[in-house]
């Protein structure tokens, strides 16, 4: 685990906002703030580090009970603020370890609360607000899925701190029942098994890898960069459907994808004819 998990959350929400501190309210462990992003005031949303959380599954940067319902609160609070208006632009700063697993989440069901926060982002997906992710850390398993997956556009640092997969490696080793040093190098040539980000790139989802030399101390200069690169991915957000059909049509998903995009042609072939008849 990168000892940066976490930290460059907040680096970057300070950077593109100008603050580090949650909305009156909220718990500690989620930053919002509405920050200009080129023309539009763009709602910025962090999920952070809070050593002294109520619930201790989610002390070291995992999404929660009280960080995914506080996510699913502020999205939906735009949502409904922009009913009649310009949809806003969402960012999502990503760097989350997972979400808190343990059994005061468990019991509380954080199934829900997990499944409120992704809903609140497709939705406001669907009803035309560009949802981008810059993810500048770690986005793994249900963290990620809770907290910046559901976006119009993912952008991620180039960077051996940044990693997006399903699960822990060692975790992943358990459950394949192989060591991690053969998990590595099976990831050398199977790339959804890779940590690599440049591999996962190779998967079609990223919009785009971003170039910055220092992700924990950046320049003015490559802050700048990076808020050139949100508003680009905002203005083709809505300039496109609201769908995440790109993550099959880009370049990459259609030579690293085949035989998913040939399956799921042919499961909705066999749909529209069950269909038909």
């Amino acid at each position: 685990m990168s000892e940066h998990t976490g930290i460059r959350g907040t680096v970057w929400f300070r950077a593109l906002t100008g603050q580090a501190s949650p909305m009156s309210g909220d718990p500690d462990s989620v930053l919002t703030a509405d920050a200009l992003l080129g023309e539009d005031n763009a709602r910025f949303l962090c999920v952070v580090r809070d050593p002294h959380a109520r619930f201790p599954c989610a002390r070291d940067g995992q999404v929660g009970l009280e960080e995914a319902y506080t996510l699913a609160t502020r999205v939906r609070e735009v949502i409904a603020q922009d009913t009649n208006t310009i949809k806003r632009p969402i960012i999502a700063i990503v760097d989350v370890k997972s979400q808190a697993y343990g059994r005061r989440e468990e019991t509380a069901a954080i199934f829900l609360a997990a499944a409120a926060a992704a809903d609140a982002y497709g939705s406001a997906r669907l009803a035309g607000h560009p949802v981008i992710t810059l993810v500048v850390g770690h986005a793994l398993s249900g963290g990620f899925l809770t907290h910046g997956y559901q976006a119009n556009r993912i952008l991620a640092f180039d960077d051996d701190g940044v990693m997006i997969h399903a699960m822990h490696k060692e975790a992943a080793a358990r459950i394949t029942r192989r060591s991690v040093e053969s998990l590595e190098k099976l990831g050398e040539t199977i790339a959804p098994l890779s940590y690599d980000i440049r591999d996962y790139a190779k998967l079609g989802l990223l919009h785009k890898l971003l170039h910055v030399d220092r992700p924990e101390k950046p320049s003015q200069q490559e802050i700048q960069d990076v808020r050139d690169e949100l508003i680009a991915a905002i203005e083709d957000a809505r300039n496109s459907p609201v769908d995440l059909r790109n993550r099959l049509q880009s370049k990459e998903a259609r030579e690293t994808r085949k035989a998913s995009i040939l399956t799921r042609s042919m499961l909705e072939a066999q749909w529209a004819e069950e269909q038909a008849n």
